[in-house]
């Protein structure tokens, strides 16, 4: 059933490194010089030297990158050049905090997105339709840090029912880890369902024209098993692509909602990173989320296969 998956990993390969060719020559078109920035305000020029070599700014791009990619494929990110700290442990600090972010909001993502889109495609016309319509323009229009701004006077600061920002670790204590990042996670998921619903009820309304429809009803089916077996089925193959794709827009890191909430997360570490000109930690997270990209294209192959039978050979 998944035969084609030894092969799809196989293409990975020229893929991730074309990644890696592109962010480490695009990373050269960031303004600056990141050895006058670690220099301090004195910008000694035997200090300058000393830096250049010690990062290898001295040498030919080639050189350089084959320094770098070697070191990856080591699992060496290289180093922070501003505070001296491997990119690699930055990473590990910062994406267990991303991740359970992003995991939470795709959560609320599907648990509201796809339901509403289901239910307006079935019930085309009615107020359920109008309604999710309503929702979804709210969602897609809605921008994500006023949003927040208002969860936090409402939640926070009116009710006292959560914290109106920071982060805790759901291993030192789940329950106020949940507290912490409830908000961000559905400012960020509300964003993401209004997509899933559109996507969803436009599948699925041209699902529920097709032939094989008509034939299952034809046969007598329960409307019910029409719709979840036969139809939505069929129509979530556009919707997993989708998902795929804004969790890995997620996992890139939610600026502004970070910033609102001041969740350490991705998102303040790139913005960091580019403002330093720290090379090492912009190119060490770029190409996590490239990475990651592809694999949630490898993942959204495999429900493909999964969901839609008609794929399976």
């Amino acid at each position: 059933m998944l035969s084609f998956l030894p092969r799809r990993l196989l293409q990975l390969l020229p893929t991730l490194f074309l990644v890696s060719v592109l962010i480490f020559l695009l990373q050269q078109l960031l303004p600056g010089d990141p050895a006058l920035v670690m220099a301090g305000e004195e910008k000694d020029p035997e200090v300058i030297e000393q830096i250049r070599k010690q990062y290898r700014l001295d040498q030919p791009l080639p050189v350089q990158y084959v320094y770098w990619i070697g070191g990856v494929l080591k699992g060496d990110l290289g180093e922070s050049m501003r505070i001296k700290q491997p990119v690699s442990s930055l990473i590990a600090d910062k994406l267990p905090v991303t991740l359970q972010l992003a995991s939470m909001a795709m959560l609320f993502a599907l648990l509201i997105g796809i339901p509403a889109g289901l239910l307006s495609a079935v019930r085309k016309g009615s107020a359920w339709d109008t309604g999710a319509n309503v929702f979804a323009l709210w969602g897609l229009s809605t921008p994500n840090f006023w949003l927040g701004i208002l969860m936090i006077f409402l939640f926070s600061v009116k009710l006292g029912w959560l914290p109106a920002s920071g982060y805790v670790s759901p291993f030192e204590n789940l329950g106020q880890s949940l507290a912490a990042t409830v908000m961000p996670a559905f400012v960020l998921g509300n964003a993401i369902a209004a997509v899933l619903m559109r996507h969803t009820r436009s599948a699925m309304l041209q699902a529920m024209s097709a032939d094989y429809v008509r034939t299952a009803r034809a046969k007598g089916l329960r409307e019910s098993v029409v719709v979840m077996r036969h139809a939505l089925r069929n129509a979530l193959t556009p919707v997993i692509t989708l998902g795929a794709l804004e969790f890995g827009t997620l996992l890139s890191g939610a600026v502004l909602t970070e910033q609102v909430f001041s969740v350490p997360g991705f998102g303040k570490l790139i913005v960091d990173a580019v403002f330093n000109r720290d090379y090492a930690v912009v190119q060490g997270v770029v190409l996590v989320t490239a990475t990651v990209y592809v694999l949630l294209n490898l993942l959204a192959d495999v429900l493909y296969v999964l969901v839609n039978p008609r794929l399976r050979g």
